[in-house]
């Protein structure tokens, strides 16, 4: 499902379904939550915890990074992410974490809550698709690191 979801998508390297299953290999995967009809699953999304450091070395507690969320593509713009992405945060928010960060088409992620932080910064990342959603308190100032788990490839 992860792969088909994934297929067409623009800016992917096509390694989503390997970050999953690394993720609960590692027994990284805070919340694996299923969308499913007719006994076939249509949807997925998956949560980890993240780090995030500032300049003085300082690491910001509770947070989580959100993706991949993936739906089938004859089922997106269904509403199915959507519940998806709101049951997530409902959950984190049931956690008490801190707060919740994804990399994301922003359009999209804003109608959630998400916004790019200028003090806030995933390597790598264009500015404006690394956004946070913070439950409690501000959004931390720093680095953001995900699970080495993204970093697989098969």
């Amino acid at each position: 499902m992860t792969i088909a979801a994934f297929a067409d998508a623009p800016h992917t390297s096509h390694t989503e379904q390997f970050i999953v299953r690394a993720l609960r290999n590692a027994n990284e995967l805070t919340l694996s939550l299923v969308a499913g009809e007719h006994g076939q699953v249509i949807g997925h999304v998956a949560l980890s915890p993240v780090t995030i450091t500032n300049d003085h070395g300082y690491k910001a507690k509770g947070w989580y990074g959100l993706g991949p969320i993936s739906v089938l593509p004859q089922r997106q713009g269904h509403g199915i992410g959507s519940r998806l992405m709101e049951q997530a945060l409902s959950e984190l928010l049931a956690m008490q974490a801190a707060g919740c960060v994804l990399l994301g088409e922003p359009a999209y992620y804003a109608r959630f809550g998400f916004q790019a932080h200028a003090g806030l910064q995933l390597p790598g990342v264009l500015p404006g698709y690394f956004m946070a959603l913070a439950f409690h308190g501000p959004v931390p100032e720093g680095i953001a690191q995900y699970s080495d788990a993204f970093n697989a490839a098969a």
